[in-house]
């Protein structure tokens, strides 16, 4: 069968895919480059941001295979129409994302990047009026609960003796860790923010205006989860009074952004290219697990994290497969 990924994967999982299976990918992830790799093929790993009508183009597909866990780059009610499974990884990406979150925090509060472009530009009286703050004793705000904002708060937990608190829309779960609070409250109280939500209909734009300005005064935001999160102009207008005292984002409403966004040239502003999960030891465990999970979807073995289970037994009837 022919597998295609909208961008390389890394060696080892392509030599996985290709011991059995025709694997190619796309040279360029623009929609009309993808209709074209996708007409003839039984399997898709995603790496970029699928257009809408993409199963339309893809009469023979088989099994889509998302390459990290947020579900926005794929139109799944798209795939679920044409019986197509769609699978994700949970876990592959974790530990990068925590570890980027918890030194975005340590940055942000010594305020490392301005201290290095200060040194750079005023030499050793970049010391003067300098006042980093520590995170020990502080409060965590974790802005949804999954798997990764609760492995930072378990990390900052250990490390700094945080108190943490969450908002999750999902109920608190029996002899949990995190105090369950108002979305309101987290930004009240919290003295840093870190956001693990999806992109859904219901999250876009939910962090405006109004939670921007009940932030504590010195009150730090980290966005490694989905741009849209996040009301950008809300965020810049914020971070010039003082609201958040100031941000890391690592993802943008548009990847990559325009020239002109306004965030390159917002004060106290981390800023880094979507690189969050992206450390060289998830992008195999991601590259391996995503070509593991086609290969058993395309042998008729249901993957550890089926998207959209209705299709299932749709699927091994059209592989011929006993459900």
């Amino acid at each position: 069968m022919r597998i295609v990924a909208t961008s390389p994967l890394h060696p080892e999982a392509e030599d996985l895919l290709r011991q059995t299976h025709d694997y190619v990918a796309a040279p360029d992830p623009r929609p009309e480059t993808l209709r074209d790799w996708i007409g003839a093929a039984d399997g898709i790993i995603v790496r970029s941001k699928l257009p809408p009508d993409i199963f339309d183009a893809a009469p023979r597909l088989k099994a889509c295979v998302r390459h990290g866990v947020g579900l926005d780059f794929i139109p799944v009610e798209a795939a679920t129409a044409k019986g197509i499974p769609v699978a994700n990884l949970l876990e592959a990406n974790r530990q990068g994302v925590v570890e980027y979150v918890v030194g975005a925090a340590l940055s942000l509060a010594r305020d490392f990047t301005g201290l290095d472009r200060r040194l750079r530009r005023d030499g050793w009286q970049a010391r003067d009026g300098y006042h980093g703050v520590e995170l020990a004793g502080r409060t965590l705000g974790v802005v949804g609960c999954g798997r990764i904002g609760r492995g930072v708060a378990d990390a900052m937990r250990a490390a700094f003796g945080m108190r943490v608190i969450g908002y999750d829309t999902a109920p608190p779960r029996p002899g949990d860790m995190i105090e369950q609070v108002s979305l309101r409250a987290v930004f009240e109280q919290a003295d840093v923010i870190t956001l693990h939500l999806p992109s859904t209909a219901e999250t876009r734009d939910l962090i405006g205006a109004d939670l921007l300005s009940r932030m504590r005064p010195g009150a730090l935001l980290v966005n490694a989860a989905r741009g849209d999160l996040v009301n950008e102009a809300a965020l810049v207008a914020g971070l010039a009074q003082g609201r958040p005292a100031a941000a890391a984002i690592d993802v943008f409403r548009t990847e990559p952004p325009e020239a002109d966004h306004p965030f390159l040239t917002a004060p106290n502003l981390l800023l880094t290219p979507h690189i969050a999960g992206g450390t060289q030891e998830s992008l195999l465990r991601m590259s391996l697990q995503s070509a593991e999970a086609m290969l058993r979807i395309l042998q008729g073995q249901r993957p550890d994290s089926l998207v959209n289970p209705s299709v299932w037994d749709q699927h091994l009837k059209r592989l011929g497969a006993a459900p």
